[in-house]
């Protein structure tokens, strides 16, 4: 006598967006990958899952961390997920939610916008200087708030 293995019925499309949004980015643990506008993506079927993700630069060398972190957080659904990163459509920080550009902001760094607009994060004033467009990261640059005296990080916007 063979024993049948049953999958558990297919999850939407809406149930494993909701998952991805508690995948958080691993440099802002602040905000998820779908806050961030990463997921480009999702296909569920009856044999597995498939997510499409848009890097915020091309030479992101999170890449293989978010990959990994995404498959697991869909474990629980038992279906196997196939996820890849995708350049056939740039990424850009309009893709970010309000919620994400919120987050960011709570978390210490501007949302993305041209160096004349960039705030402050921490006391929202527009006085803040460039110190360098080079941040840690492609997508970042370092500013410093001259009213509140704190230095701050800001994305490009793309």
């Amino acid at each position: 006598m063979s024993v049948a293995r049953t999958l558990p019925p297919v999850p939407d499309e809406d149930a494993v967006r909701e998952i991805l949004r508690g995948v958080a980015d691993p440099e802002i643990p602040t905000v998820s990958i779908v806050d961030l506008g990463m997921v480009e993506r999702i296909e569920v079927g009856p044999d597995g899952i498939e997510v499409e993700l848009l890097p915020t630069f091309v030479g992101c060398p999170a890449q293989d961390l978010i990959r990994s972190t995404v498959i697991d957080a869909l474990t629980p659904l038992g279906r196997p997920a196939v996820v890849g990163f995708s350049f056939r459509r740039p990424w850009t920080s309009d893709r970010i939610t309000e919620l994400g550009r919120e987050r960011l902001t709570a978390s210490g760094f501007a949302p993305p916008a041209e160096p004349a607009a960039v705030r402050c994060p921490y006391c929202q004033s527009g006085r803040v200087a460039m110190d360098s467009a080079f941040g840690p990261t492609q997508c970042r640059s370092l500013f410093y708030c001259r009213d509140c005296r704190q230095p701050f990080e800001a994305f490009k916007p793309v």
